[in-house]
């Protein structure tokens, strides 16, 4: 994008009130109807006067006054109106209210195409291209916080796994004459750049850390959700800057392995949480087994020599780390 071609002044217009100019020019079209009226009547007479009353309040009251109703806007809170004065920025009309402005000007609102532009369109549109257009009523600019909800995507992570992911954004208008000028449609314009900011961002984490060594403090997509999520606004900002917008928050809204390699990584994770169940198992069976052996040495019950301790040993550890439940065998004789 070349930046020494960007918008960068807005122009907030002070704009008159408009109630009270409705009513000025209502009362200047009254009177101009009874000055065109009484004009008839002093031209019936051959009053050259009457002629010129008749010519300025027809000018008045049928031409001049009826213009100036095009230069009445309302604005709700939270709504900008862009304005255009012959192909020129005018300024933007900011805050709830009702104004009166040059009825010249042209509001422009590229998210809200006119019927003319609808016809030339395509009938086939995507659901992003649907959801393109804010609430504001007319030709306004919404400024109030919106979210963007993208589709799913399937995207490659650090370790080329393809997963699902999906994204909300939340954001605003802060410029709506850089939201209307330096982009064609702002909205499809910030979806566009969501789901590139969010491609750049995923490949550089794994989805989840599976060693348990020092490379384990590495953010993962699973993880580490929030940081991945604050990278992710962050860049996004900076591409949506020049467009006028702010990012308030993003949020990962889904997270999944793909359908392909689902089942095997499911399969992973049993596996990986076996093992880690195993080894709790057994560090406990291990400590049972030597905390056994020394009290039958302290208080003296019984003295083993090294083969029926390793006997001990293992028949205590098939009791405490076996799946199933042992079955005892009493012996009534000697150990010997």
């Amino acid at each position: 994008m070349d930046r020494t071609v960007l918008f960068t002044d807005e122009k907030i217009l002070k704009a008159p009130n408009g109630m009270l100019m409705l009513i000025l020019n209502t009362l200047v079209i009254i009177a101009g109807i009874l000055g065109f009226i009484a004009g008839i009547g002093l031209s019936e007479t051959g009053n050259g006067l009457g002629v010129i009353l008749l010519a300025v309040c027809a000018l008045l009251s049928f031409i001049i006054c009826p213009i100036l109703y095009a230069g009445l806007k309302i604005l709700k809170p939270n709504e900008a109106l862009v304005l255009t004065l012959f192909g020129k920025y005018y300024g933007t009309l900011q805050g709830a209210g009702f104004y009166f402005v040059n009825p010249f000007v042209t509001a422009v609102n590229p998210t809200k195409p006119t019927a003319t532009e609808n016809a030339q369109r395509p009938k086939k549109r995507t659901e992003t291209q649907e959801k393109s257009t804010d609430n504001a009523s007319g030709k306004a600019v919404s400024l109030k916080v919106m979210t963007l909800n993208n589709e799913r995507q399937k995207v490659n992570d650090k370790m080329g796994n393809p997963i699902e992911i999906g994204v909300v954004v939340i954001w605003r208008v802060v410029s709506a004459a850089k939201a209307v000028f330096n982009v064609d449609n702002y909205i499809e314009f910030l979806s566009i750049q969501a789901d590139s900011s969010l491609r750049n961002i995923v490949r550089l984490y794994p989805y989840d850390i599976w060693d348990d060594d020092e490379s384990a403090d590495e953010m993962s997509l699973r993880g580490s959700s929030q940081e991945v999520a604050r990278k992710l606004k962050e860049e996004l900002q900076t591409k949506v800057e020049d467009a006028g917008l702010e990012i308030v928050e993003t949020r990962i809204t889904h997270l999944a392995y793909s359908p392909e390699i689902a089942a095997a990584m499911l399969q992973r994770q049993q596996a990986s949480a076996i093992i880690d169940a195993r080894k709790l198992i057994v560090e406990g069976a291990v400590g049972m087994v030597q905390m056994a052996l020394n009290q039958l040495s302290e208080n003296d019950i019984v003295n083993l020599d090294d083969e029926r301790k390793a006997a001990m040993v293992s028949n205590l550890l098939v009791v405490l780390c076996g799946s199933k439940e042992a079955q005892p065998i009493v012996n009534s004789g000697s150990i010997y």
